[in-house]
């Protein structure tokens, strides 16, 4: 009972035109960055490593590698923040976690490609 009250509620806050990707792939996040009374859209690119949550509460994990250094961000899948997601290149994975990229540097970071139906090229 209160879980379906919670999920009415939830449901007119959740996005609809969220696009298909998966665990690896290789993702385009433009985020509303609000600075002072200004606001501009950023462009976060890296490999997803984690999905988690479901529902409104519903998050992912960019990581990319900037001046030898890794950067991982979180972003809730439904914020209002979040603009738009673009998959660029699927990536071939085993697992549903892919923590054990944190300690790869170099080409060791690059997944293989996946060739399938919902891969972007640009």
């Amino acid at each position: 009972m209160k879980t379906e009250m919670l999920d009415a509620v939830e449901s007119k806050c959740l996005k609809d035109n969220i696009p298909r990707f998966d665990i690896g792939d290789v993702v385009d996040v433009h985020c509303r960055i609000q600075e002072g009374d200004k606001t501009r859209t950023q462009i976060f690119t890296g490999t997803v490593i984690s999905r988690k949550g479901r529902g409104i509460n519903e998050t992912f994990t960019v990581r990319r590698i900037v001046n030898n250094e890794g950067i991982e961000r979180i972003f809730p899948l439904h914020s209002p923040n979040v603009l738009d997601i673009k998959p660029i290149r699927s990536g071939k994975t085993r697992r549903a976690k892919l923590y054990y990229l944190r300690q790869r540097t170099g080409k060791a970071v690059k997944l293989a490609q996946r060739h399938s139906e919902h891969t972007v090229s640009k």
